[in-house]
């Protein structure tokens, strides 16, 4: 007599597909705040899950939590009631996600709209008749880690560069010496080292270099 062979116990883990775009489980995208794109993707990624998901007969359309309702007592005469309020829990999540998403799109639009009006300040002053500073303001708008910068500016110029507070309270780099234009010109090169710090992240248009005059000493006071 041939014994059968103890089965192993082995089950096959569930196949997880991940979103292009937030990079969820698919089923879980309408937890994310860019839905409406997610769809977009799925819908030409897997056509097939697309359906599954959010295809008319979907009452699991965004809430895949609901998925486990339905068993026991209920798939008698409360089956199809749990059915419409999972497919109406779905479509309420899903309406959710698209608000979530359309805040965020506000908040980033706003956020571009401020990168895009600010100003990166180059300051040229003069601290004795033979010493300037150079000091730089505005490059944390543009999303430029300062430290990184100031590092860059110490070792191209051979000079001191910190980050400090300026009077008014907010930060800036300051260089001995004038170096005002040599700095602009590494604020928009996008290769090389300038490049890997400041990423060609800031517009021409958005730097200006002015001339801040010593304050007199008062005998005149």
């Amino acid at each position: 007599m041939v014994q059968a062979a103890p089965s192993s116990g082995y089950i096959q883990p569930k196949q997880i597909t991940y979103c292009g775009v937030c990079s969820y489980p698919v089923e879980y995208c309408a937890y994310g705040s860019k839905l409406s794109k997610c769809k977009k993707w799925l819908s030409g990624a897997h056509p097939d899950l697309f359906t599954k998901y959010y295809g008319d007969d979907a009452s699991t359309s965004s809430a895949p939590a609901a998925a486990s309702k339905g068993d026991g007592d209920d798939k008698e005469e409360g089956g199809e009631v749990s059915k419409t309020a999972d497919k109406m829990g779905g479509l309420s999540l899903e309406e959710e996600a698209l608000k979530k998403e359309a805040k965020a799109e506000r908040k980033a639009a706003k956020a571009e709209a401020q990168k895009m009006s600010s100003k990166i300040l180059i300051k040229r002053q003069e601290r004795t008749k033979r010493k300037m500073t150079t000091s730089i303001q505005g490059l944390e708008v543009f999303g430029i880690d300062l430290k990184k910068a100031s590092k860059l500016f110490a070792n191209k110029f051979a000079t001191g560069a910190s980050v400090s507070k300026n009077p008014q309270g907010e930060d800036e780099i300051v260089i001995q010496g004038d170096v005002a234009y040599e700095v602009e010109e590494m604020l928009l090169k996008k290769t090389g080292k300038e490049g890997d710090v400041f990423g060609g992240k800031v517009p021409e248009d958005n730097i200006d270099i002015i001339d801040v005059k010593k304050k007199k000493k008062a005998e005149e006071e």
